[in-house]
């Protein structure tokens, strides 16, 4: 299913208060991140853009301080069941924790959005890097890093395996014999884990593409890892070229050792674009949203970030060596890297993180933006972008009536779906059902 001529990928990392941290103050913008009808018209535009997929982050905390794109938001899968009866064919992919969940809870969910949808769902596997949730969830502490992604790593098998209960086609419906169900196509998992006990079946059938799509977000050496093992899609944050082909070389070279190959796992950096007519008044557009920024909690914001007290230290001081803490691990370094690159001092850098968290911000005309998108594509620093408007809905509009028709027409994005499911439009294979393939072998 892969596709003879490679084309870029995109998804809609979707925030309804705009991802720059004051995106919501843009004269123009709209506001809500439990605004529905504001949440449908970005999906709707999206589609109509033929991105491959909208993606709704989650957190599981929340203070009166907390960014406005985040302080309150729904629930993220039921949003995504929302979403899928207001449009057709764009993927629909959800942040779901393997620390604060249960396998066969997340697996039923999961399952019927990707029924709902008909083949569109995927989950972004991830462990939960803020260590105030544990509180929410009946802990005093967060558990280690490397625990973490162990007990992710059995979680998606034990998942994987719940979605492999039912082959297709399970249905009899014969009113004359009795039978409902073929069930010789209904298996029991019986899983039995260092972390899991769970036996199954689950009583969610598959869908059109087999199961969801399986997204990954760690950059660290342990999260790329875990990609190369499970991932299908990897969500990353790069800041120059240089880092993203390293990045890019590094996770796909990890792939044959798991009997997988490079087309198969698809890597798409965070990109946040900011777009004009004229280089000048795109430059004037994001010097006007970064006159909002509110640099009074830097000091509280930046020492979340990086799990490490900053509050000894002025803003205009430059960043200290910061001790590896139990929390995030590739994104603090990432910001570490950038600020010893560029010189920054604490102040410049929280500008930095205001306007996309440390992923790459590109300022410029629709063709500038689309040169930049080329080449890290050509470069192999990308198979596509998780796009990243600094405000809604005029940001992603910019992106959708301006820089995406300077991409088809040089042929580098696709015109038209290729399928109805995700896995059709990412050119990633169906899952083979793991019974299945034992009977045929």
């Amino acid at each position: 299913m892969s596709q003879t001529v490679r084309q870029l990928k995109f998804g809609l990392f979707l925030q309804a208060a705009g991802h720059h941290v004051a995106g919501w103050r843009h004269h123009e913008a709209q506001a809500g991140s439990e605004n529905f009808e504001l949440i449908q018209q970005l999906a709707q535009t999206a589609e109509r853009a033929k991105f491959d997929m909208v993606f709704l982050a989650d957190g599981l905390t929340t203070s009166p301080d907390s960014p406005a794109s985040v302080v309150a938001r729904f629930e993220p899968i039921t949003l995504l069941a929302a979403l899928s009866k207001v449009t057709e064919r764009i993927g629909l992919a959800v942040t779901a924790s393997t620390t604060y969940y249960e396998p066969f809870n997340l697996a039923r969910l999961l399952a019927s959005v990707d029924l709902l949808s008909r083949g569109r769902a995927a989950w972004n596997v991830v462990t939960t890097s803020t260590l105030s949730a544990a509180q929410n969830f009946n802990r005093d502490q967060h558990e280690e890093h490397g625990i973490r992604y162990e007990r992710a790593e059995e979680f998606v098998e034990v998942v994987k395996g719940l979605w492999d209960s039912w082959e297709e086609d399970p249905y009899i419906v014969n009113k004359t014999t009795g039978d409902y169900i073929d069930r010789n196509k209904l298996h029991t998992l019986n899983h039995a884990g260092k972390y899991y006990s769970v036996k199954g079946p689950l009583n969610v059938t598959r869908s059109p593409q087999g199961h969801p799509v399986v997204i990954q977000a760690g950059s660290s050496d342990t999260g790329q890892d875990l990609a190369a093992r499970i991932g299908e899609v990897v969500f990353t944050a790069q800041q120059t070229l240089e880092e993203a082909q390293l990045f890019y070389s590094s996770l796909k070279g990890r792939l044959q050792q798991y009997g997988r190959s490079p087309e198969h796992l698809l890597i798409l950096p965070g990109l946040l674009p900011v777009i004009g007519k004229t280089e000048r008044e795109a430059r004037d557009k994001y010097e006007y949203l970064q006159s909002f920024v509110d640099d009074s909690r830097a000091i509280a914001s930046l020492s979340e970030r990086f799990q490490f007290d900053l509050s000894g230290y002025s803003l205009d001081d430059q960043l200290p060596d910061i001790p590896e803490s139990n929390g995030r691990k590739s994104r603090p370094q990432l910001l570490l890297n950038l600020a010893r690159r560029e010189g920054l001092t604490l102040r410049q850098l929280y500008k930095e993180v205001a306007g996309a968290r440390g992923h790459r911000i590109v300022v410029g005309t629709p063709v500038q933006i689309a040169d930049h998108i080329e080449k890290w594509f050509a470069g192999n620093g990308a198979d596509g972008f998780n796009i990243m408007p600094p405000y809604v809905p005029g940001g992603l509009e910019d992106f959708v009536d301006g820089v995406i028709p300077e991409l088809q027409s040089r042929g580098l994005f696709r015109t038209e779906y290729e399928g109805r499911t995700l896995r059709e439009n990412l050119g990633l294979p169906i899952p083979v059902n793991r019974y299945t393939r034992v009977e045929t072998k």
